[in-house]
């Protein structure tokens, strides 16, 4: 299904993409509602799925949150209107809403968080705002007029008061209102206000942007194991300094330089983001990528008769897989986790990686070797893929 309308992915991508927000009439034609509101909120009373409420005129002040879980009690004890339900990484409990977010690959897989799906009464809203992260907003059932304003960042004035961070002031430059069927796109730092006309659903695709503090810090620590006491910071070209006290523009740029090798190492900087990137939502739910040793991995020969039994397989919903390659050598990330293998692993960790399921036919047909059939045989038995 092409969800970008009118746009191809190459006109997306090179205009729009983090750069403004567009929007796209009947991004998905037709389009109906995953599932009905009554089971968001069934949704929403369970302890593993985060959810919030948030009432524009709450008991304790404009836009009040409470966290889910919830029960019957709190939704009988609600207004009339003007309160907004949001329940995120449906796609983490919901096939379908799983199978949606394929229409969003044209972003790197791995880039994609999860989606979230609101409902809202008449007027309901969470407020002027912005997010630091790209999201595309289907409207699902109902509709919803979207206002877009100003670029924002961590100096922009909010409100006090709110437990959510509400702009204090909201420059709009447009506004839409959208029916089923459509969708907004919103770059990183935009400001937005969507506001509820009568009973509405809407769906919201978001992305992981890990901020550059925790890139660097993560960075950082796969680079020091690799240094050792011998390794030093040196000026073996010293020049005569005027000013014996000063650290001058030299003695900074010897420091670059030995930040700069340092860094200078793809493979580890892939790994760093393939590591940080297929960390699980919610780890403490998700299965984990256990590489095991000799004495504990299950045989190829059981792995074999496993997929004897079952056509087709799929990932573990709560299951995040990326991979690189570097010269003769390639890595697979699972979980927050690296498996290093050799490139002839490649077609195998691409299948895996791009499509959202596969027969046995097709697995059997790409292990080969040994390091690709400890892999599967890992993945099959910490049931990271699952029988479709």
């Amino acid at each position: 299904m092409h969800v970008l309308g009118h746009l191809t992915i190459e006109e997306f991508l090179r205009d729009y993409w983090q750069k403004k927000p567009v929007l796209i009439r009947q991004a998905i034609p037709g389009f109906e509602p995953l599932l009905a509101a009554d089971e968001l909120a069934g949704l929403s009373l369970e302890d593993d799925i985060e959810s919030r409420l948030i009432i524009e005129e709450g008991k304790t002040g404009p836009w009040e949150v409470k966290k889910g879980p919830f029960t019957e009690t709190d939704y009988r004890a609600l207004p009339e209107k003007k309160w907004t339900l949001l329940v995120q990484a449906v796609d983490q409990w919901v096939p379908e809403a799983a199978e949606l977010l394929e229409h969003f690959r044209f972003i790197p897989s791995w880039r994609i968080d999860d989606l979230m799906i609101s409902y809202a009464t008449d007027g309901g809203s969470v407020g002027p705002h912005w997010d630091q992260y790209d999201v595309f907003l289907l409207q699902a059932e109902g509709q919803r007029e979207w206002r877009v304003g100003q670029m924002c960042s961590e100096k922009s004035s909010i409100l006090e008061g709110p437990s959510v961070k509400i702009l204090a002031d909201f420059a709009e430059t447009d506004r839409w209102v959208l029916e089923p069927g459509d969708m907004l796109y919103l770059p990183p730092g935009l400001a937005h206000w969507g506001i509820s006309q009568g009973e509405c659903m809407t769906y919201s695709v978001g992305f992981r942007a890990p901020s550059s503090a925790e890139l660097l810090e993560r960075t950082v620590d796969a680079i020091l194991p690799g240094f050792t006491q011998d390794d030093r910071y040196c000026d073996s070209a010293l020049p005569i300094q005027a000013s014996p006290g000063e650290i001058t523009d030299d003695a900074a740029s010897r420091l670059k330089a030995i930040l700069i090798e340092a860094l200078d190492n793809p493979a580890l900087l892939k790994s760093t983001l393939g590591q940080l990137m297929t960390e699980a939502k919610y780890d403490d739910i998700a299965p984990t990528f256990e590489q095991g040793d000799e004495s504990w991995q299950k045989s190829w020969k059981e792995t074999c008769a496993a997929l004897s039994e079952v056509d087709c397989w799929i990932r573990h919903p709560h299951a995040r897989f990326a991979y690189s390659q570097q010269g003769d050598d390639s890595a697979f990330y699972c979980q927050g986790e690296t498996s290093a293998l050799t490139s002839t692993a490649v077609p195998l960790l691409s299948l895996l990686c791009d499509q959202p399921q596969w027969t046995s036919a097709e697995l059997l047909d790409l292990c080969q070797d040994t390091q690709s059939q400890h892999l599967l045989t890992n993945l099959l038995f910490c049931d990271l893929i699952l029988p479709s």
